[in-house]
């Protein structure tokens, strides 16, 4: 008996969309779907900010995005970001920031990474969201089968840092719990289950609330020592890690952070205050504090959280064998920001009037006075991804995404 045309045609298309509805757990491959789920600040922001109107704090402009992408995505860089190589590493696309508009499909992940104190549609708690994108975020359109990042520039894991600029860490939460919402009625309870227990979490956060810290007006720090201001920001870490174990997540990534006092605009506020070049160690010891105190409580939820496994990178070290030795990592310039004006360039004007570019950012470690260069973030992202126990433990994130 013959078989028409049409009815190949039509075979071929079921046979497609029964691959399709297969993807949650596997590709048509067979390879193991494993999604990526992505909070923090301005490390790892994809851009969610440039959909806040009248945010303070963005990088939609020229020349942020020249090196890989030709143009500005948002991203506090000359290209890609941290999370885009771990999502490279792990066969799945970019992961998109939560705000941009469109019919996305997020399965491989979100990001919730923000530079500012945000909140989500239901709760805006004054943040000023477009209409555009206030439909988009309730819209049944916006599926969450491909990943989204919901990191903000600003971002810290006190509510009080950047209060009304940015999506803090909390908001970020709470966009996950309404992206959960939106994927069980998606795909149902089982497969969305198995997708958020399966998926591994990135976190780049604190560096903002410790930055606040500096500024001579803050409240917090006239009221509590630096150890029990450093305790409240891993505090709030830890809780919202533990929110998102309850809703299934198992899988984390985490780093310390770099030594905050090596940043461009610090070594210039550092020779600004005392006449002398180098760190400001003020600021530095906040990153020691945190350092010690991070691994502790991620120790402390491996013994409480049944399943739960976690792996940190070491920023720190990282982040000062390149300082100290920079021709050694194929850079020429690791005090000095590729893009902004005055000492270090540090002041933050990068493609604004009177700004100075580099002309080759993989040369520089940082590109702007607060956030390193394609160069730098491809380097710790292969650390991150395959390093050895002595940057990257008790497992790197090629483990977690492997298991």
């Amino acid at each position: 008996m013959g078989i028409s045309r049409s009815n190949i045609k039509n075979c071929f298309v079921n046979i497609v969309v029964f691959c399709a509805s297969l993807v949650v757990a596997r590709s048509c491959h067979g390879s193991k779907h494993v999604a990526l789920f992505i909070f923090g600040d301005s490390l790892y922001d994809a851009g969610n900010n440039k959909y806040i109107e009248d945010a303070p704090i963005f990088s939609d402009f020229w020349p942020y995005g020249e090196t890989f992408f030709k143009h500005p995505t948002g991203r506090p860089c000359d290209g890609r970001l941290i999370p885009d190589f771990i999502a490279q590493y792990a066969n799945l696309p970019l992961i998109p920031p939560y705000l941009q508009p469109g019919d996305h499909q997020f399965m491989d992940g979100e990001n919730f990474e923000s530079k500012g104190d945000l909140v989500v549609a239901e709760n805006l708690q004054g943040m000023v969201i477009s209409s555009e994108i206030q439909q988009h975020l309730q819209s049944s359109n916006h599926r969450f089968i491909n990943g989204v990042n919901f990191a903000s520039s600003g971002a810290g894991a006190l509510v009080e840092t950047h209060h009304g600029w940015v999506i803090n860490l909390s908001t970020q939460l709470s966009y996950f719990k309404h992206m959960k919402r939106q994927l069980r009625l998606q795909l149902g309870e089982a497969e969305a289950k198995k997708l958020l227990s399966t998926a591994v979490y990135m976190f780049s956060i604190g560096g903002n609330d410790y930055f606040a810290a500096l500024t001579p007006t803050h409240s917090l720090l006239q009221l509590y020592s630096r150890e029990e201001y450093v305790g409240m920001v891993i505090g709030n870490i830890t809780t919202v890690i533990q929110e998102i174990y309850k809703i299934g997540g198992r899988r984390f990534g985490l780093s310390t952070l770099i030594a905050l006092g090596c940043l461009p605009s610090l070594r210039a506020a550092k020779q600004e205050r005392t006449g002398v070049s180098g760190c400001l160690d003020e600021a530095t010891m906040f990153a020691k504090l945190h350092n010690r105190a991070l691994p502790k409580a991620l120790k402390e939820l491996e013994g409480q959280l049944e399943g739960f496994r976690y792996s940190i990178f070491d920023a720190y070290v990282a982040g000062r064998e390149r300082i100290n030795n920079p021709s050694k990592y194929g850079f020429k310039e690791v005090h000095e920001a590729c893009c902004g004006s005055g000492p270090y360039r540090s002041f933050p004007t990068c493609g604004q009037k009177g700004y100075q570019l580099c002309d080759n950012a993989s040369e520089y470690f940082f590109f702007d006075p607060a956030h390193p260069t394609e160069s730098a973030n491809n380097q710790f992202a292969k650390l991150m991804w395959s390093g050895s126990l002595d940057i990257v433990k008790p497992y790197n994130l090629k483990t977690l995404f492997e298991e």
